[in-house]
């Protein structure tokens, strides 16, 4: 094999590997990590330094281990109903103002908001939804989830949630370009600029 392509190879696993140490979600890290030990794998077997094979090869069979832990343990979540000017929701925009701006940069806390739903697991807060309820919809104002619990989960129990308080439906206006996706994946329908989601 070409020499570059091998070399091509090395970069591209070591690239991988580093870029799943900037992940904050644990599953993605894992995963990413794991493509990247794989392929550096193959790469130390092509310029024939087994250690080094060895070493990756038994991080990725290390991280597919504990991916399998990850996804078998049902993660329990419990919703508190809190009041928008509830002191533990301030502190918690405030702790994640940064992240906050990236999905939500027109969301600016108001009266408007009249209901709270913070998501949690065990004694953390994974996620809040902040919005105005109306007839059996809420006007949702941010809908937001930490970075560590980012796979959907909280969403899915949240809206499962709602689902049983007998609301039929979500709305999100002003939706930035970084909360689509999430918003799509989640069953929202785009109808003229507005995300609708059906309960």
């Amino acid at each position: 094999m070409n020499s570059t392509v091998i070399e091509a190879i090395g970069y591209i696993g070591s690239v991988l590997v580093l870029i799943s140490m900037l992940m904050t979600s644990v599953v993605r890290l894992r995963t990413i990590n794991t493509i990247g030990s794989l392929i550096f794998t193959g790469y130390a077997l092509l310029i024939q330094s087994y250690p080094t094979a060895a070493l990756n090869f038994s991080l990725a069979l290390i991280n597919i281990y504990n991916l399998t832990k990850l996804l078998k343990n049902k993660k329990e979540y419990s919703i508190v109903t809190l009041q928008p000017d509830d002191a533990f929701i301030t502190y918690f925009l405030n702790l994640y103002k940064a992240d906050i701006e990236k999905f939500f940069p027109a969301f600016v806390r108001s009266e408007e908001c009249n209901c709270a739903y913070l998501v949690c697991r065990g004694t953390e807060a994974a996620g809040i939804l902040l919005g105005k309820s109306g007839q059996n919809t809420i006007d949702v104002k941010i809908d937001y989830t930490t970075p560590v619990y980012r796979d959907c989960s909280v969403g899915k129990y949240l809206y499962k949630y709602l689902s049983s308080q007998n609301l039929s439906g979500l709305v999100a206006e002003n939706v930035s370009e970084n909360h689509k996706p999430y918003l799509e994946k989640m069953g929202f329908v785009n109808e003229n600029g507005c995300f609708v989601k059906k309960l």
